[in-house]
């Protein structure tokens, strides 16, 4: 930035001086007016011509040479910032609450991390910059005009006013169409996300042609408000032309009054009239970039909603890095609400001791996932906390407690990329045999060994090349390769066919085996190998205890289990033996 306030300097300084070389041989080579004592008496006017020739490229080879250098300084800087500017956006929306996702649109988000930020850095560049310099060429030239000549100055500059209030109605107007046409992009980017991601859903329901004109209508609404912020661009533009005509004819005018009146030279009006319209350049490119100036003050506005927002949990001022963990684990107290109106836990506590495999189960609504979202610290509880071996959670670093929690999920998030780096997503280092070991221990190691390329076969953007249960199962390989001493498994078999169902059971349970584990699952087969059910009602802890425990209670667990029961084969099956048997 300096370097480039230091060319722009010389720049202006080499403008101010280009017209000499011009005013130099129209008044002491072609005119006849005295030479001052600075030039020299000895030189002919064909020497003085050669001479002013060789002047005027000079100065404008060197004033070129100073706005490269000013127009490469300042892209440096414009990059260098903005490009801090998108890294800061993308980390501020991952720290962002789960409820401002839950309301926001991925497609819009996109857009103001890619297109907005992209806006900002070409306006920047191209409008932004560039005015930055003409406006230093502005204050130069009107000064030095000034100075030169007070009354013909303020004559040439008598339409700048109507210029400045014209300027001011069509910039709010502009800048008003921007904002909508940015809002307008976004959803129609939403939009287009939407179906995308969708896109076996929307074929298999033949929703391609109500799909299609949803988007057709944002698109268009989207182009009718860039032909609006166009047309009061253009219009802005024709009047800049009007106060540039209407200056120069009074420049004129006045101007050859004084040298008729031998108060001026010719050369003298001439560098005037090359000073005002340098001096008017400034108005020509503000005009020509004032709807990309309000399409990038839309654009950050975007930016900055984001920016301004709170993240949902950070660590506290004195977090501190969580020790190895044995997965000792009080819930104490919890209370939650995503609505303050509407509590969805109501005073939650257990005591998980180290290596226990709890189920957590209850009708939906009653709150099983929402408990395992605080415990991986996705929500901050309303009240109450969660410790574990000794420490409360929330005092905790938050990525190494999340480092040792291992999750599978009902829906299974795998990203483009080999089946190796999905693996080995977060956990860097692991060697081959360790990476064979997981999908082995994940009944996965038939089905990646089938495929074309094994471990380095590229799979779709979120593994769409695979199976819901092979995908169920790579996720399992990946909580492995993390040897955590916490895992969390929710609904992790919803979805699943019978033959997929068992292989995913099975592989959960060993991967459960001497780990604190809570599983969220309407499954009765799981929850009965469980050493322990947590029953939730309403947002309250209504059962706890063994699943043997709670049949004889005949309470709330052994009415779903005989539901489940009589649903799948018609009788109470036997329980199975449980998972610390």
């Amino acid at each position: 930035m300096m370097l480039a306030m230091v060319a722009l300097l010389v720049e202006v300084a080499l403008r101010v001086a280009e017209p000499w070389p011009v005013k130099v041989l129209i008044d002491h080579v072609l005119g006849s007016a005295a030479r001052p004592a600075w030039l020299p008496g000895a030189l002919d006017p064909s020497m003085l011509a050669a001479l002013c020739g060789l002047a005027l490229l000079t100065i404008v080879g060197l004033r070129a040479g100073a706005a490269y250098v000013e127009t490469i300084a300042l892209a440096l800087a414009a990059n260098r910032v903005l490009t801090r500017l998108r890294g800061a956006l993308f980390h501020r929306l991952q720290l962002l609450p789960l409820t401002y996702h839950q309301s926001s649109r991925a497609g819009d988000l996109t857009v103001r991390l890619t297109s907005d930020v992209g806006m900002l850095q070409d306006v920047t560049l191209t409008a932004a910059l560039p005015l930055l310099a003409d406006a230093g060429i502005l204050v130069g030239m009107v000064s030095l005009m000034a100075w030169q000549q007070p009354l013909l100055t303020l004559v040439a500059l008598v339409p700048m006013p109507l210029f400045l209030w014209r300027w001011r109605g069509a910039h709010r107007r502009i800048r008003d169409a921007a904002r909508i046409q940015r809002r307008r992009e976004g959803a129609m980017a939403a939009t287009a996300s939407e179906s995308l991601s969708a896109i076996r859903t929307v074929q298999a329901l033949s929703l391609t042609d109500v799909i299609g004109e949803s988007f057709t209508r944002e698109n268009q609404r989207t182009a009718s408000q860039g032909v609006k912020a166009k047309r009061l661009s253009a219009g802005l533009e024709r009047s800049v032309d009007v106060a540039i005509a209407l200056s120069t004819a009074l420049l004129l005018w006045y101007g050859t009054r004084l040298v008729l009146r031998q108060q001026m030279t010719a050369g003298d009006l001439l560098v005037f009239a090359a000073y005002l319209k340098t001096a008017f350049k400034p108005l020509q490119s503000f005009a020509k970039y004032t709807s990309r100036l309000g399409k990038a003050s839309a654009a950050a506005e975007r930016v900055l909603d984001v920016l301004d927002r709170t993240p949902g949990v950070v660590d506290p001022p004195h977090a501190i890095v969580a020790p190895p963990l044995r997965g000792d684990i009080h819930l104490d107290d919890l209370h939650f609400a995503y609505h303050a109106e509407a509590p969805v836990l109501a005073g939650v506590s257990a005591h998980i001791r180290p290596g226990e495999l709890v189920a957590i189960v209850g009708a939906s609504g009653a709150g099983k996932s929402t408990l395992v979202h605080l415990l991986l610290r996705l929500y901050p509880p309303s009240r109450g906390r969660i410790i574990v071996d000794g420490h409360a959670v929330d005092t905790l670093a938050l990525a190494s407690w999340r480092s040792q929690v291992g999750v599978v999920l009902q829906d299974t998030v795998l990203f483009a990329g080999t089946v190796r780096d999905n693996l080995t997503l977060g956990t860097a280092g692991r060697s081959e045999a360790q990476v064979l070991a997981a999908l082995r221990l994940a009944n996965a190691d038939a089905f990646v060994a089938a495929l074309p390329q094994g471990l380095d076969t590229v799979l779709g953007e979120r593994g769409a090349t695979l199976s819901n249960g092979q995908r169920q199962r790579l996720s399992i390989a990946r909580a492995v390769l993390r040897d955590p001493p916490v895992l969390v498994l929710d609904e992790p078999t919803v979805g699943l066919d019978e033959e997929n169902e068992a292989a995913v059971c099975e592989a959960l349970l060993r991967l459960a085996r001497g780990r604190t584990t809570f599983l969220v699952t309407h499954a009765l087969h799981l929850a009965a190998r469980a050493d322990r059910v947590l029953v939730l009602g309403s947002g309250r802890l209504v059962e706890d205890g063994t699943p043997a425990d709670l049949l004889r209670r005949g309470g709330a667990f052994a009415s779903w289990y005989r539901d489940q029961s009589a649903r799948t084969s018609g009788a109470v099956v036997p329980l199975p033996v449980s998972h610390a048997g």
